[in-house]
């Protein structure tokens, strides 16, 4: 008898497992489309500040491949949310948005050096998340893996103004 019930309590055990893993995968996938939802509306926005505030032609270009780029991979995301059915967020969390604040008081060399420096660990943060993500067989998976190329696009744009802007500051402290 006890060693039925310690062998019904392993199988028991092994199937609670197996049957709670599926929806943490899926709670997984639904945080990561969730959180996408939010970083897209955030680089719309920054997109949209470092046109108005850039100083660099560089910096302004950047800002308008960003708004371009993550509008068009929100739509994406939120036709995902839909699938999957999650509540798509509308707004950027408060980490994002007291980043945006930051940018917003800045202008000229100061907004381009601290909007680069932003976006390249910004950028650097979501491809490791978008690859992990990709690595699953769903929707989410399939988005993330679609996006992927962008971000890295994204990253190479931001660590080529870093560079510039960093240069810019050398240069500049040598008159």
């Amino acid at each position: 008898m006890v060693k039925t019930s310690v062998l019904g309590m392993t199988i028991g055990a092994a199937l609670l497992c197996s049957v709670s893993g599926a929806p943490a995968a899926d709670k997984a996938s639904e945080t990561f489309i969730s959180n996408a939802i939010q970083g897209n509306l955030a680089e719309v926005k920054v997109g949209q500040l470092a046109q108005q505030k850039g100083q660099s032609e560089e910096a302004k270009k950047f800002g308008q491949t960003l708004q371009k780029d993550h509008s068009e991979a929100n739509q994406n995301a939120m036709q995902v949310a839909k699938q999957m059915g999650v509540m798509a967020p509308t707004e950027p969390n408060a980490q994002q948005k007291a980043v945006y604040d930051k940018l917003s008081k800045l202008s000229g060399a100061a907004f381009d050096r601290e909007f680069a420096q932003e976006m390249v660990q910004d950028h650097q943060k979501d491809i490791k998340e978008y690859q992990t993500e990709a690595k699953m067989n769903d929707a989410a998976g399939m988005y993330a893996k679609e996006t992927l190329p962008h971000l890295q696009m994204h990253l190479q744009m931001a660590e080529q103004l870093s560079k510039d802007t960093a240069a810019t500051v050398g240069s500049g402290s040598r008159k």
